[in-house]
């Protein structure tokens, strides 16, 4: 039996919605992959947000164990001081890892935290979180003059909140259309035994105009001239998605997935106005403008807990011993955990709407949890509403993203889809977790799975 070689098309933020339903019909080549291949929804990270979901996919290792809460980290004994995720944050083997110890070779390309670059047993691109392409962001470095002979300046990321939506779109097409030919290039031109890489284009699409196309969102315009610009951006995806197809070879099996998926955004509920509001926070002086909270004016003495925004609140406390300034005595941590977290799910929307507020405890998610963790996670009217973590409104409810444009947010599932040339499937499976997609890359390829990875082989791909 001809060994098996396995190329992973990770299309950041996709939902089942668009891509199993919706879009599907206009999408050639993924519409292949599904009716010959086999498909599921995939449960992301909780939360799912982009870092860490792609790395608790590919170490099929838990947020906790990761201890990787996010893109940015509270630094300890700190209100203000943060630490961002690099690549050198995961201390857990990745499955390309895992392969190149077994001497398989390996072509990763933005898989996000992907900066600084580290070494493989093959080729790296680094992803989003690239401060500039003046800096080293592949391995071996080699690899860098080689982009650029055949693409000029690759260009990781772009400003995707912006006012400024015709420029955006037209760098979103641009970017997309050189890393694919980066892609297609190395498929060509470099050994590989497993090929993946992370589209991030679709999130900022996604994030960029859905409020353009989606008629149930609260600020969609009929009529509007952007309209169809997330679907024809799927279509440039697909295509070159098809051109892929044609160069892999019949012992590829091909998997596409998503770290996790989106929905329309209905606002955004302020954190920390909501904490001020109640008395938890409390500031020597009230801003004369919207301000962050790291450059407001908060009395930490009197403080008994504050927020960060983002597609979910984390929420910190002020502990006796923990904090510079702590307010709360650990013996009383879990009795004024439990009141707030009473005080956080009886909040209503802006019209005294009833909502499916979720919020969770350390050891509800993170049981195996490491690292500094939020002491609540908090996903208002479930992820519908984002939170905001700026101060100075005269309400906590806005209608839009306090950081810039963004019509969309995070939600629980993304996709999983399975293609193998020599089955003939075609079908649509039980859900499926991201913690699975690793042992299953193994079990493909005939790798041994290790005992400590926490999700399980798709049956249906053995």
């Amino acid at each position: 039996m001809s060994e098996r070689k396995v190329l992973v098309i990770g299309l950041d933020c996709a939902p089942p919605e668009l891509l199993f339903t919706g879009f599907v019909d206009g999408l050639p080549n993924l519409k292949k992959l599904l009716q010959h291949g086999i498909h599921a929804r995939m449960k992301s990270s909780h939360p799912p947000i982009t870092i860490p979901a792609w790395m608790v996919m590919s170490t099929s290792k838990s947020m906790g164990k990761l201890e990787l809460y996010g893109f940015r980290h509270r630094k300890p004994g700190t209100y203000n001081e943060i630490l961002l995720a690099n690549s050198y944050s995961v201390k857990e083997k990745t499955v390309w890892d895992i392969l190149g110890e077994h001497g398989k070779k390996v072509i990763v390309i933005g898989v996000p935290p992907a900066y600084p670059p580290r070494p493989v047993n093959g080729y790296l691109i680094s992803g989003f979180m690239t401060p500039s392409t003046e800096k080293d962001y592949t391995y071996p470095k080699e690899l860098k003059k080689e982009i650029e002979n055949l693409v000029g300046e690759y260009v990781p990321d772009i400003v995707f909140r912006t006012e400024e939506k015709d420029k955006m779109l037209k760098q979103l097409h641009e970017t997309t259309e050189k890393r694919f030919k980066v892609i297609e290039y190395l498929m060509e031109n470099k050994p590989w035994d497993f090929l993946m890489f992370v589209e991030i284009g679709v999130d900022r699409v996604h994030h960029a105009f859905w409020k353009f196309f989606d008629k149930q969102h609260h600020l969609y315009q009929p009529g509007n001239k952007y309209e169809n610009v997330v679907k024809e951006y799927y279509r440039l995806v697909d295509n070159h998605i098809g051109k892929l197809l044609k160069l892999a070879d019949k012992n590829t099996t091909v998997i596409v997935v998503s770290d996790h998926g989106a929905k329309r955004m209905k606002g955004a509920f302020c954190v920390n106005e909501w904490l001020i509001k109640k008395g938890y926070l409390k500031l020597k002086k009230k801003p004369e403008k919207t301000v962050s909270l790291e450059k407001a004016e908060v009395n930490w003495g009197k403080t008994k807990a504050w927020g960060w925004g983002g597609y979910h609140a984390r929420i910190f406390l002020n502990v006796k011993g923990r904090e510079p300034q702590g307010t709360i005595h650990p013996k009383d941590y879990k009795k004024f955990r439990k009141q707030l977290i009473k005080d956080l799910e009886a909040i209503r929307g802006p019209n005294g709407e009833k909502w499916d507020t979720q919020v969770y405890t350390p050891e509800e998610i993170y049981p195996d949890g490491k690292g500094n963790y939020p002491d609540l996670t908090v996903y208002f009217d479930n992820l519908n509403w984002r939170s905001a973590g700026t101060i100075g409104y005269n309400s906590p409810y806005l209608s839009e993203n306090d950081k810039g444009p963004d019509d969309a947010v995070h939600s629980h599932y993304g996709v999983f889809i399975l293609y193998d040339s020599s089955k003939e499937q075609g079908k649509k499976i039980e859900d499926i977790n991201l913690l699975d997609v690793a042992p299953t890359i193994l079990e493909v390829m005939r790798i041994p799975v290790p005992p400590d990875m926490e999700g399980k082989i798709v049956k249906e791909a053995a």
